[in-house]
């Protein structure tokens, strides 16, 4: 006797296959679309479902896509912190430098 089992879809499920329907559309998004996806990547997606989509041959070359327009990005936030650790850094070495 064969048993199967039947998984209810999750609601991870029913999320990654809107991630999935917007990636296909990629760039024909709006910026909410765009902005969710974002979230989706940022909040949601476990490493396992973003490796999957960059390796799925019909959504791989649109997630790349969205992925250096969108997630590799530094926000002006982060560039601040950075002029600003440069700078500190700058300054540190050159005050050693004096006293030495």
């Amino acid at each position: 006797m064969t048993v199967q089992t039947s998984r209810a879809a999750s609601p991870g499920d029913e999320r990654r296959a809107q991630a999935e329907a917007l990636l296909a559309r990629y760039p024909d998004l709006s910026q909410s679309e765009i902005d969710d996806l974002r979230h989706w990547f940022g909040k949601e997606a476990t490493a396992l479902e973003t490796a999957l989509l960059a390796g799925d041959d019909r959504l791989g070359r649109p997630y790349q896509q969205f992925r250096k327009d969108h997630l590799d990005r530094l926000s002006a936030l982060e560039k601040g912190i950075a002029a600003v650790i440069g700078v500190l850094l700058i300054a540190g070495l050159t005050a050693l430098a004096i006293m030495l």
